[in-house]
C-alpha cells in the first residue's frame, strides 16, 4: 500500500516537470532592451544649397566681342584684377580722331595767343618792312626837295607832292598796325579755348570708352563664376561673372514647415556632400526663415547657416546635406526607438520579475536615430521589450532574451 502511495506521488512529480518544462517551452520568446543612461542628441536632416556669404555679379558696361579671359572660373582673385578684354568697334578710332582734333586746338591756341597766324603774321610784317623803307626813302626825297625849295630849284607843287607821299605811306603803316591788332580778338581766343576743351573733353570720353573694354574684378575674391565666352557678342548689362568670397559660406537649409519649430539660431550644423564622401564641414544656424515658400511639393523655411570652408571645396551652386543638431540631452535616460508603442497611448511593456510583462505609459523627449530619451515612466534598470512577430498583453508571461 505504501509502496503504491510513493508510485503515484513519483508519477505526479514527473507529470508536473513534464508540464512545467513544455509550458516553459510553448511561452513566446521575446527581445528585451535594458534601459541605457547615455547622451542623446537630437538632429534634424535636410538638404540645402550653397552660397556665398558676400558676392558681386561682374556686367559689362559696352557691347562688344569677348576678346580675351586671363583668369579661369575657380581661381582666386584680386581687387582690381583684369577679367576680360573686349573688342569694341571704333574705339581705338575714336581716341585717335579726338587726339588729332586736341593738336590742332592746341596749335590754334598757340598761335593766337602769339598774334595770330604765322602766315597772315608774316604777310603783315612783309607789307610792313617794304611800307617802311618806301616812307624812308619817300621822307629822304621830301627833305631834298625842301631844300631845293628853298634855293629856288624846285617848285612848292613837287615839294607838296613829296609830301603828300609821306603822309599816304603813314596812313598805309597805321592801317597795316591796326590790321595786325585785328588777327587776334578777344572772341577768336574764346571760341579757340571752347575747341580745345572739347577736344579735351573728346578725348577723356574716348579713353573712358576705351577703358570699358578692360573688365576688372571689384573686389578679391574667387572667380566662382564665368558666363562670358570667348568670340562671345555682350550687350550693355550682360553678366561676365561671379566674384564672392567663400570662406565662409552661407548654405541655405530648406526646413519643412513642421519641423521649423527645433531650429533656433546658433545650433550646430553639419554639411556632407555626396561628391565628396567622408569629408564634413561644421558651421551655426545664423538666421531662422522669416516666410514659408513652396519648393517642390514640400512648404519649407530657408534656414541661413554659415559654414567654414578653409579650402574652399564648397562652391556656390553646391546640393549639401544639412544636418541641424536641434538638442543635446546629456546623461539621458533612455530606450530604442523601436521599444516605444502606440498601441493605447504611448507606452511599452516592462518585464516583470516573475517573467510576465506589464503595460507602461511613458513620455519621450529627445531622440536620435535609433534611442529616444524617456522623461518620465521608466526607471534605471527597467527592461522594454522589442518588437516581436506576434502581439504582447499586459500580464502575459514570456520567455526573456536581451539584445
Amino acid at each position: 500500500m505504501k509502496k503504491a502511495i510513493v508510485l503515484l506521488l513519483l508519477a505526479a512529480t514527473a507529470a508536473a516537470a513534464i508540464w512545467f518544462y513544455k509550458r516553459q517551452n510553448d511561452l513566446p520568446q521575446v527581445p528585451f532592451s535594458k534601459v541605457a543612461r547615455e547622451t542623446i542628441s537630437n538632429t534634424l536632416s535636410t538638404n540645402g544649397k550653397v552660397e556665398p556669404i558676400e558676392f558681386i555679379e561682374v556686367r559689362t558696361d559696352v557691347s562688344g566681342l569677348v576678346k580675351s579671359l586671363p583668369v579661369q572660373a575657380g581661381a582666386g582673385v584680386r581687387q582690381g584684377q583684369l577679367l576680360a578684354t573686349l573688342s569694341q568697334p571704333g574705339a581705338e578710332e575714336e581716341l585717335a580722331s579726338a587726339e588729332a582734333r586736341l593738336a590742332q586746338a592746341k596749335a590754334e591756341l598757340e598761335a593766337l595767343q602769339s598774334g595770330g597766324r604765322l602766315g597772315d603774321r608774316a604777310e603783315i610784317e612783309g607789307s610792313v618792312n617794304r611800307l617802311r623803307q618806301q616812307r624812308q626813302a619817300a621822307q629822304t626825297n621830301l627833305e631834298s626837295l625842301e631844300r631845293l625849295l628853298k634855293a629856288g630849284a624846285v617848285t612848292a607843287y613837287e615839294s607838296a607832292q613829296a609830301a603828300q607821299l609821306v603822309r599816304d605811306l603813314d596812313v598805309q603803316l597805321d592801317a597795316l598796325g591796326h590790321r595786325k591788332d585785328a588777327l587776334v580778338g578777344k572772341t577768336d581766343l574764346t571760341a579757340s579755348a571752347v575747341r580745345l576743351r572739347e577736344a579735351e573733353v573728346a578725348i577723356r570720353l574716348a579713353k573712358t570708352h576705351l577703358a570699358q573694354n578692360s573688365i576688372h574684378s571689384p573686389m578679391a575674391g574667387v572667380l566662382y563664376s564665368l558666363q562670358a565666352k570667348p568670340g562671345a557678342y555682350l550687350q550693355p548689362g550682360d553678366a561676365v561673372g561671379s566674384v564672392g568670397k567663400l570662406e565662409p559660406v552661407r548654405v541655405r537649409v530648406y526646413v519643412d514647415e513642421p519641423e521649423l519649430g527645433r531650429v533656433a539660431a546658433g545650433q550646430a550644423v553639419r554639411i556632407t556632400w555626396d561628391a565628396v564622401q567622408g569629408r564634413e564641414w561644421t558651421g551655426t544656424v545664423a538666421r531662422r526663415p522669416a516666410e514659408v515658400v513652396s519648393l517642390g511639393t514640400r512648404q519649407v523655411g530657408e534656414v541661413l547657416c554659415s559654414v567654414a570652408n578653409p579650402d574652399g571645396q564648397l562652391v556656390p551652386g553646391t546640393n549639401v546635406n544639412a544636418f541641424i543638431l536641434t538638442q543635446v540631452v546629456p546623461n539621458a535616460l533612455t530606450i530604442p526607438k523601436t521599444a516605444v508603442r502606440r498601441d493605447s497611448g504611448v507606452g511599452v511593456f516592462v518585464l516583470e520579475g516573475t517573467g510576465s510583462v506589464r503595460w507602461q505609459q511613458v513620455k519621450t523627449g529627445a531622440s536620435d536615430a535609433l534611442r529616444v530619451e524617456i522623461t518620465s515612466g521608466l526607471k534605471d534598470g527597467d527592461a522594454v521589450a522589442l518588437p516581436t512577430n506576434f502581439p504582447l498583453k499586459n500580464g502575459a508571461q514570456v520567455k526573456a532574451f536581451f539584445q
